[in-house]
């Protein structure tokens, strides 16, 4: 049985259990609170591979809980809500989550999701290797830099030079619109859907097998783009 340890916090006791059951075999140890500042602490204490996050905490909103932890964990975060709109998905990626949940949720789809955010904190993370960066038909090689599409070279702008490394850098992961605005302008005010937008579908066009469908740079309605590593 793998060896990891996941926090839940969540302040009703039959979601934690429901959690707690759910993962029992994919994980070696779950540990629970159910306030934000005992979740706080226990991140710290723990040092869990993943942390399973109610929105709805009596102490503190969890989107707080999301940003405290963030700023020295790189744990995946999946939260778990009953609020579902596109703005909350945003503010949520924002704050520094990797995924959501809303509820009620399939214990199903949960475990699969764990599971597959365990998988990318076990791999070495894309953008730390030191040469090239296989994905499929690609050769990505950030320190030259280059790229090779089956083996010819493919010319990349420095702006989209620098959104691929970004997307590199947390492959697997939705970064929201203004995310990566920010990372690749430098700007926090702006048309940053539209900037995108254009940038992407040019990246699409010359890495892309199929820019139409794409299956290398994925859209989140509404909410941003992710590279599939």
């Amino acid at each position: 049985m793998p060896q990891e340890t996941v926090l839940v916090i969540d302040d009703e006791p039959h979601i934690r259990r429901v959690v707690r059951n759910a993962l029992a075999n994919e994980v070696g140890k779950v540990v629970e609170a159910a306030t934000g500042a005992s979740g706080i602490d226990l991140a710290a204490a723990e040092r869990p591979a993943l942390i399973v996050l109610d929105l709805a905490l009596p102490d503190m909103d969890g989107v707080e809980v999301c940003r405290e932890i963030r700023k020295w964990s790189s744990a995946p975060i999946v939260v778990l809500s009953a609020r579902y709109s596109d703005q909350e998905k945003v503010l949520l990626l924002d704050a520094g989550a990797d995924d959501y949940l809303t509820k009620p949720f399939s214990t199903i789809e949960l475990q699969a999701r764990v599971r597959a955010h365990l998988r990318r904190t076990r791999a070495t993370p894309l953008a730390s290797t030191d040469g090239p960066i296989a994905i499929g038909a690609l050769s990505i090689d950030l320190a030259k830099p280059a790229v090779l599409r089956d083996g010819t070279a493919v010319h990349l702008t420095r702006t989209e030079w620098d959104l691929l490394r970004e997307l590199l850098r947390h492959a697997g992961r939705t970064q929201t619109h203004r995310q990566l605005y920010s990372a690749v302008w430098g700007k926090a005010h702006g048309d940053a859907q539209q900037n995108l937008r254009v940038h992407i579908r040019s990246l699409r066009r010359k890495l892309e097998q199929d820019a139409v469908r794409p299956k290398l740079i994925v859209t989140e309605p509404g909410v941003g783009y992710r590279l599939e590593s």
